[in-house]
């Protein structure tokens, strides 16, 4: 019988399911490679290399843990203030390099990194800090340390801080598209871009409130550690904000200038004695530091503290939109850590961690509410991070106890609701349609046309009743009458330290300071370090190709090399809290009622 017309069979090793197999081979022998590379034990006398540069978010992204795939991604907020808590006490660490470039972070995360580095110092070790051409921010975080080496040929630019907002109402008209707004109360100013050409009063009171406590701070921590008036200071902003390495070292703002190889060759020769060689690193980087200690801290109890991380946007579901591209937590996220932390009985305390602008409104209200559950389980504190404000507050108000920062951004209490319109673009492209309906208002929550009438009464309404609710939550978690509390919400941004006076925060500190209260609410003796359990837990690779999905695994390989990608070609940074759900907002379509933070604060 001839079978040369039938249909051959799939032979050979490229089936799918063959594939999988070469796949995860290739997986499994890089990860041996992976692990014996970084397993080795590090000196008993070293240089600890810090890099600190790019976006400082609160926790690292899962993409940055698949193997073969270089990240780029700097080390995440917590990473370093664990680090220099190890530092701090370890004998084998004789100094501390920071290679400071490119630093983006909001004024609070400075301030904490600036406590560890001094902590750093307290602790007998010198710190030094290697700027590269640096700005404000980088030379702010600098001044913590001993001395300050700026690298030769390069610059320093200190000419103060801004805030700029960039207003769309104009380009967007001329495109078709305009936007509806219901905004309580009057400081919820996120509605400006997209409905004025400039900026109110309120918002520009708000903007001028926040620059001036941080200028302050900056001017005031600068003028402290370098030993210059802050006339000084402040005049050479004004006159002379662009200089050279030499003018900054004439000026007394920087100690000397060094090439890096030069600055190296100082520090190998000071801790070893001898030239360097290939064979003589006496520099250990931080990746390799981490893998050499007991992580995240040494413990010497068997009672363990939670510390749960909200970090980025709120949204409802990390499924679709903005949220795969940019920092965000969804309810589901939080309730599987709140259920793992709850679960283990050695788990004895939590440390809810905010660095949140907020989100969705009623999200916030859903996390709030498991959050006030997980509370009467356990003694729940809260730390606030670079920034706790509207639906992030809203979770906030489960703590026992709430830390911030003096410089934490957190209030904006209000809420606002925006609503797309392409009528005029559509015009423009001749695009006609044929509607037909059920019901009075099956029509009214269209791309096409504006709401009109009860309908956009009653999308006012509803923001109003999300923004009773929220300060209803407010007052009883407060203890504040509604009064009390609307007088300093309505939209307002506070930093930490007028929050504390506000009546909306207890304590000014920071994670180790929250850690340090869950603990004696716990009664775990003080005299013990507990161990501590960070959520969410950070998947390995390995977890994240094997877990639960309807995709297969050449799929997900697929998916993590994409977003990885991603994150390397545009940092995650880039895409804002704010951009990221405006994103969602304008791809959707849909209503959506935000608890959103206005702006965000960045030194630059």
């Amino acid at each position: 019988m001839n079978n040369t017309n039938m249909p051959k069979k799939n032979r050979g090793c490229f089936r799918n399911s063959c594939l999988g197999l070469i796949i995860i081979v290739v997986l499994l022998c890089g990860a041996v490679f992976w692990a014996l590379r970084s397993s080795h034990t590090v000196p008993d006398r070293f240089v600890l290399s810090i890099p600190l540069g790019g976006s400082i978010s609160e926790i690292r992204h899962e993409s940055s843990s698949l193997p073969f795939v270089s990240s780029r991604e700097s080390l995440s907020l917590q990473e370093l203030l664990f680090i220099f808590d190890h530092a701090a006490t370890d004998d084998r660490v004789k100094e501390v390099l920071l290679d400071i470039g490119g630093l983006q972070a909001t004024p609070a995360k400075i301030v904490e990194l600036r406590q560890a580095i001094e902590k750093v110092r307290r602790g007998g070790k010198k710190v030094t800090a290697f700027l590269h051409s640096a700005e404000d921010k980088e030379y702010l975080l600098a001044t913590a340390c001993d001395s300050i080496i700026l690298e030769r040929g390069s610059f320093l630019l200190l000419d103060g801080l801004k805030a700029e907002t960039l207003f769309y109402t104009a380009p967007l008209e001329k495109l078709g598209i305009t936007i509806q707004a219901a905004q309580w109360k009057k400081y919820k100013s996120g509605i400006e871009p997209f409905v004025l050409k400039e900026s109110s009063k309120e918002s520009l009171e708000e903007a001028n409130a926040l620059l001036d406590e941080v200028f302050d701070d900056y001017i005031a921590y600068v003028s402290k550690r370098r030993g210059i008036s802050r006339d000084a200071l402040t005049a050479i902003m004004n006159n002379e904000p662009l200089m050279s390495a030499k003018r900054a070292q004439a000026l007394k703002l920087v100690d000397g200038t060094a090439s890096s190889w030069e600055l190296q060759r100082a520090l190998t020769r000071k801790i070893s004695g001898k030239d360097m060689t290939s064979e003589n690193d006496v520099f250990v980087r931080a990746g390799q530091y981490r893998s050499s200690v007991e992580w995240p801290l040494k413990a010497d109890s068997n009672e363990n503290i939670a510390v749960i991380t909200l970090s980025g946007m709120i949204v409802r579901s990390a499924v679709g939109g903005a949220s795969e591209m940019s920092e965000g937590v969804d309810i589901e996220t939080l309730k599987n850590s709140l259920d793992a932390a709850l679960e283990n009985k050695n788990v004895k305390a939590l440390v809810l961690r905010i660095d949140s602008p907020g989100g969705d409104a009623l999200a916030s209200a859903d996390m709030l509410q498991m959050l006030d559950s997980a509370a009467v389980k356990k003694p729940l504190v809260v730390s606030m991070s670079g920034v706790a404000a509207s639906g992030g507050y809203m979770a906030a108000l489960a703590g026992k106890t709430i830390y911030a920062q003096p410089l934490t951004i957190t209030g904006s209490i209000g809420v606002y609701a925006l609503k797309p319109n392409i009528k005029g673009l559509a015009e423009k492209f001749g695009l006609g349609r044929t509607v037909v309906t059920r019901g009075r208002y099956a029509d009214a929550n269209t791309l096409f046309k504006p709401l009109e009438g009860d309908a956009y009464n009653k999308f006012v309404a509803a923001s109003g009743e999300v923004y009773y609710d929220f300060i209803g939550k407010v007052a009883t978690s407060r203890k504040m009458s509604l009064e009390q509390v609307d007088s300093v919400a309505g939209g307002r941004v506070w930093t930490g330290s007028r929050a504390i006076k506000a009546g909306l925060v207890d304590r000014t500190g920071g994670l180790f300071d929250a850690i340090h209260a869950a603990q004696l609410l716990a009664k775990i003796d003080p005299q013990k370090h507990p161990g501590l359990l960070l959520y969410p837990a950070q998947k390995t690779w390995w977890e994240f190709l094997l877990q639960g999905s309807d995709t297969g695994l050449a799929e997900r390989i697929s998916a993590a090399i994409k977003k990885q990608l991603m994150h390397e070609i545009i940092p995650a940074k880039q895409f804002s809290s704010m951009e990221a759900y405006y994103e969602m907002l304008t791809l959707s379509g849909q209503l959506h009622m935000l608890a959103v933070m206005p702006c965000e604060i960045i030194i630059h």
